[in-house]
């Protein structure tokens, strides 16, 4: 194999999409770091239209939920009637930014994120989530499964 092939072959698998961005909604996100959950229905937002849609045309949030842009570095929300939490994820689920109670007619950027989680305004600070911390994702369980 050339220099060249190994170095093409390296960036496919550097920008290949990693099996959790295969994940579909709705999702479950814990923060391994702390023991917490961030969200308990989180929607998967891997597509072009979805990804542009984003919150926009939603009144708000209730508590666990939330929407997961993959890729992503920079959000705005502009147009959005609400404030959100983001949490910036690199390719390894770890939190590379987080910014809490970003209100309408915001944008917010981390170059060094692969997604970002957007969450209901509150979120980061009741489950301690800061830069550094790991997540994981998982399917949803229903709450007839769960117990709750």
């Amino acid at each position: 194999m050339s220099p060249l092939q190994r170095i093409v072959k390296a960036l496919r698998e550097f920008f290949a999409p990693r099996p959790a961005a295969a994940l579909q909604g709705p999702l479950r996100v814990l923060n391994v770091t702390r023991g917490t959950v961030l969200a308990t229905r989180l929607e998967a937002a891997h597509t072009g239209p979805t990804r542009r849609k984003g919150l926009l045309g939603r009144e708000g949030l209730l508590p666990g939920e939330g929407l997961w842009i993959v890729p992503c570095e920079s959000v705005h929300t502009f147009f959005m009637r609400f404030p959100i939490d983001l949490v910036y994820l690199d390719r390894n689920n770890r939190i590379r930014k987080v910014r809490s109670g970003v209100g309408p007619w915001r944008m917010s950027a981390c170059w060094s994120a692969h997604s970002v989680l957007e969450l209901a305004a509150g979120t980061a600070a009741a489950t301690r989530t800061e830069r550094g911390d790991s997540v994981e994702f998982a399917p949803a369980t229903s709450e007839a499964e769960s117990g709750v």
